[in-house]
This record gives structure tokens, C-alpha cells and sequence, in this order.
């Protein structure tokens, strides 16, 4: 699982904010803004907060549930400095990849780009690797037909054709054969330790089967939640 790094910290705790979600009354119906980066992600007030604050989420749904939220930020569009990122979404975010990510088109066609070079590494960027690494290498098709990896990377800023993904970009590998099929056929997802949620060049951004999934099974823990308080 990834390390989680955190420059500035609000005062709300996501501790706090889960209480404020389950026990705030829902009398108040309002359209929710989105993320001026990214309309997929919501903006809620953080109710009672000593200074303004707002926490993102894929959901619109009010109150929020804090464990459910991306995290919380005291600007937007939010800055790596001004989000505190929620470890208990990044898990969830994880988990999403490592049972979708095998089906996931955009990934599909990175193993078949893969398959096709023959066994030589497209990976010319970042720290470089034979393909014998995991998350951590800056995998391509191994050579000798011994298989290798592949990233599954956020979409913010796509890395030129052939080039690999800046470290804070990848979310984590998938592990191809010698004839390029996934390992297991699920790739055997490995998590990355250096993914960040927000960069320089923007928030979270998931291609669109993965970002469908992981609504989908916010939803069904938000529902969950609601539920049983």
C-alpha cells in the first residue's frame, strides 16, 4: 500500500468528519459544484471547520461520508500542499484497480502494445527497468520471453508514446506472460508506493472503466454505510 504523505493538516480529523456525516440532519438540498479540473469530483462544506474547508468526493451524495471521500482541502482546486489525502479512500481506490484493472480497455490495449515489441522494454522514462521488477520498476516486456510488467497509471498527464509515467502517477503493476496475457488473468495487481493523489499537473484521474468501478463500489459503501450508522 501506498505511503501516505501529508503537508498541511486540517484541523477536522476524518474521524470527526465521519460523526458529522452520520449525525448532521439531510434537510437541505443544494447543487453540488465540481472540481474546476475535474467534473467528476464533488465539492462538499465542511460543516463547523475553525477555517474553510471542503471535502471531495466522487459522490454527491449529502451528508457525505467522510471514509468514503477522497480528502479534504482548504483550497480549490485543491494543491499537493492544501489535500489531506484519506488513506481509507486510497485503499478502497486500490482494491478497485487490483479486480478491474485486468478488464480495463485502456489497460488491454497497454499489454497488447507490450506483446507486440517482441520482448523488447518501452519503459525509457522514470528509473528505468528490464521488466523484472514490480510496482516499484519501471517495467516492459521482459526479454528471453520471460514476461514483465506493466503500469497502470493516472490519466492527468499521459506520458508520451513509449515513455513511462512519472513515479507519482502510478498507481501500481500488472504482470504480463511471456506472450503478453495477464498473469493469472488478473495481472496479479501489485500496488505502487509513490502515487500521489494530487500533482502539479492535477487530481486523481482514472480512465473511464476504472472511474465507473469505483463509483459503483463507493455507491454500494455509501448505501452500506447509510444503513447501519
Amino acid at each position: 500500500m501506498a505511503t501516505l504523505r501529508t503537508a498541511v493538516r486540517p484541523a477536522l480529523s476524518f474521524q470527526s468528519l465521519r460523526v458529522v456525516a452520520r449525525t448532521s440532519p439531510n434537510t437541505l438540498r443544494r447543487a453540488l459544484s465540481t472540481l474546476p479540473n475535474n467534473e467528476h469530483i464533488y465539492i462538499h462544506d465542511v460543516p463547523n471547520a475553525p477555517k474553510k474547508q471542503y471535502l471531495l468526493s466522487y459522490l454527491p451524495n449529502e451528508p457525505p461520508i467522510a471514509s468514503l471521500a477522497i480528502g479534504t482541502t482548504t483550497q480549490v482546486p485543491p494543491t499537493a500542499n492544501s489535500l489531506q489525502e484519506n488513506p481509507e479512500f486510497l485503499q478502497i481506490l486500490h482494491w478497485v484497480i487490483k479486480d478491474n484493472a485486468a478488464n480495463d480497455p485502456d489497460v488491454q490495449a497497454q499489454a497488447a502494445m507490450y506483446a507486440s515489441s517482441a520482448g523488447s522494454s518501452l519503459g525509457s522514462g522514470g528509473t528505468g527497468g528490464d521488466g523484472a521488477g514490480g510496482a516499484s520498476a519501471q517495467g516492459g516486456m521482459g526479454g528471453a520471453g520471460r514476461g514483465g510488467y506493466i503500469h497502470v497509471s493516472d490519466q492527468r498527464y499521459p506520458p508520451d508514446f513509449g515513455r513511462v509515467a512519472y513515479p507519482e502517477d502510478i498507481f501500481g503493476s500488472l504482470e504480463l506472460d511471456s506472450r503478453g496475457n495477464f498473469v493469472d488473468g488478473t495481472g496479479r495487481y501489485q500496488a505502487g508506493n509513490t502515487y500521489r493523489i494530487v500533482t502539479n499537473e492535477g487530481i486523481l484521474g482514472l480512465s473511464a472503466y476504472l472511474r465507473e468501478r469505483l463509483i459503483d463500489k463507493l455507491r454500494e459503501m455509501d448505501t452500506q454505510a447509510r444503513r447501519n450508522p
